[in-house]
């Protein structure tokens, strides 16, 4: 396939991804406090599935891993508000089937996948490993949100997860400009400035609380 519609589908994606952060930003400026609305989670399963697509095309097995572990908290974290049954079931069966069918994907050809992912020339193996655990950081900051909200009852958008946040993406920025990865770059550079402004609203919300 043309790199500009492979570049096109890994820009779409991150725009959505952009789109999630911009509407978690603004509902919680109006509300003075870090939020986590259900809008934010639905858009990031659509983006998470343009990033899958992306991921396969490019043969980055970094990127690939990284929306896998992703995916299934975001569906959790719609249960968790109630709202994963309000979605068409198409939708709902689509998001489920579309991991499984990529890992069978992989599988299927996976000595063909070995030697794209693992083995490519154009991704040196320390460079693939360094990409692999930015990766993991990064989608570690959602199993972080995923416990955290499990034991307070409620979809909840901590501290721990803008820290982690910001970690994960300085790793993938490192990654993306060795790679010149645009759709990286792009993606990780917006969100850093939420995840600053979503730890000053937590932080202000904090201080608030203990006056």
């Amino acid at each position: 396939m043309d790199n500009l519609y492979i570049y096109t589908i890994g820009f779409f994606a991150q725009a959505l991804f952009s789109a999630r952060l911009i509407v978690q930003w603004v509902k919680s400026e109006k509300a003075g406090k870090t939020l986590s609305p259900v809008s934010f989670w639905q858009i990031s399963i659509l983006a998470s599935w343009m990033l899958f697509i992306y991921g396969l095309l490019r043969n980055d097995f970094a990127i690939i891993l990284g929306q896998v572990i992703a995916y299934s908290i975001y569906i959790r974290n719609l249960h968790l508000q109630n709202n994963w049954k309000n979605l068409p079931i198409t939708t709902r069966l689509i998001a489920i089937i579309t991991p499984i069918v990529v890992l069978l994907f992989m599988l299927k050809n996976w000595e063909f996948h070995h030697q794209q992912l693992f083995k490519n020339e154009d991704i040196p193996t320390l460079l693939l490993l360094w990409g692999v655990a930015g990766q993991i950081t990064f989608t570690f900051r959602f199993v972080y949100q995923w416990i955290y909200s499990e034991r307070k009852g409620e979809s909840l958008l901590p501290m721990g997860f803008w820290v982690i946040s910001i970690i994960g993406s300085v790793m993938i920025l490192s990654y993306a400009l060795y790679r010149k990865d645009p759709v990286l770059f792009l993606g990780q550079g917006f969100g850093m400035i939420v995840y600053c402004r979503n730890m000053i609203l937590i932080r202000k919300q904090t201080q608030q609380l203990n006056h």
